[in-house]
């Protein structure tokens, strides 16, 4: 399935005319923080990052056509000051923000690795065509989840709508062999209370599950006798008979007064509940940038769809919350984006880690034709160090 609309490139067309540029400033560091157009510095980076990137998070415009603006004492994206100095401009409409959103992604493929993720935030009203293209250039195969994220608190607004809370974001992979943490929230006291009921005669909580799967396994080990019993109808062992009966010596097995066996679960040797489609981080109220995004969705996303050394990339960085996430959990980075706001508001934020954290945090400030009257601007400014 694919988008048809006016002006469509190929993706050969893409890849082939879309303009490198020129960067300026010196790369000796693992992380690259890159002001200017992001479509050809993605086109610049393919010279050495080509499959290399593991994680790619983007929260891109919305196509809402409104003006983002930045003040000293307030950041909103409701409000607006007339004092206040413009974040950036989100005016792009139609066909013309499809294609300005696929000739990013296009190219952005080229560079993340074949265990690599990308995370799309996007919003319910042009989300689902921007889904369709995340179809067509990362394979509908490779669709993994359409998250719901709660970003605010129920809303009283007069409109003949129901209320909007929420946001979503686009989860695919590269190819079928894709990093992945599975990632844990920890229990609650009420989950525990509620999902481990049972408590054995050493004070354990515990839960039950059953020791069987849906669909019949015709001459499978799994559709063997284990202790005279065979699996349900329609069912199979979800293991081997011979593991069942190693389960069952290490008293990992519990037997009703009917007889059916159920699976032993200890609550103390859980690490937490699985991580659902629907996550709840909000928005900060007083952000620091227009639509900053809440660092612990990024920390979740980044622990899920990356290791430790692997390559973060954020191209429309914004406030850099994705940049500072990577670097607390030992990942390298790049950030871009061409407002200047964002650029300062990231460098504000990666300054201060050297003060907050005992870690180390070093990276090059590159900068691009379009936004630097000469190459001596540059040079002065054209790398940050931070040594805890």
């Amino acid at each position: 399935m694919v988008l048809t609309y006016f002006e469509k490139k190929t993706s050969k067309e893409i890849l082939d005319n879309t303009p490198s540029c020129n960067l300026y400033g010196e790369i000796s560091a693992n992380n690259l923080l890159i002001e200017g157009d992001n479509l050809n510095i993605l086109q610049k980076l393919r010279d050495s990052y080509t499959n290399k990137i593991d994680l790619m998070y983007i929260d891109p415009p919305f196509s809402t056509n409104n003006i983002f603006t930045i003040g000293d004492t307030r950041v909103s994206t409701i409000s607006m000051s007339n004092e206040d100095t413009v974040a950036y401009i989100d005016n792009l409409q139609g066909y013309n923000y499809i294609e300005f959103i696929r000739e990013r992604l296009i190219i952005a493929k080229e560079l993340l690795s074949d265990v690599g993720s990308i995370y799309l935030h996007i919003d319910y009203k042009i989300g689902h065509y921007v889904k369709i293209i995340m179809d067509e250039i990362f394979g509908i195969d490779n669709f993994r989840n359409d998250i719901t994220r709660v970003k605010c608190n129920p809303k009283n607004f007069s409109r003949k709508a129901y209320g909007n809370i929420k946001d979503m974001i686009l989860f695919y992979s590269k190819t079928k062999n894709v990093i992945w943490n599975d990632p844990k929230l920890p229990f609650s006291e009420y989950d525990k209370e509620k999902l481990f009921k049972k408590t054995d005669k050493y004070g354990r909580a515990y839960t039950t599950i059953p020791l069987h799967a849906p669909g019949e396994t015709k001459n499978g080990a799994t559709s063997g006798l284990f202790k005279g019993l065979k699996p349900p109808k329609g069912r199979h062992w979800r293991c081997a008979p011979e593991e069942l009966e190693e389960l069952d010596k290490a008293g990992l097995i519990e037997w009703s007064s009917k007889g059916n066996p159920r699976k032993i679960i200890y609550a103390d040797e859980k690490d937490g509940k699985k991580m659902q489609d629907i996550w709840e981080f909000k928005d900060y109220q007083y952000p620091e940038y227009p639509t900053e995004k809440n660092i612990r969705l990024l920390k979740y996303i980044i622990l899920a769809s990356s290791n430790e050394g692997s390559i973060v990339m954020d191209f429309f960085c914004g406030s850099g919350t994705t940049l500072i996430a990577a670097q607390e959990l030992n990942r390298n980075w790049i950030g871009i984006d061409k407002s200047k706001q964002a650029i300062r508001i990231s460098k504000k934020k990666l300054n201060k880690i050297e003060k907050d954290f005992f870690s180390n945090c070093e990276y090059s400030y590159l900068g691009t034709d379009d936004n630097y009257e000469s190459k001596t601007n540059i040079e002065k400014d054209y790398k940050v160090r931070h040594f805890a």
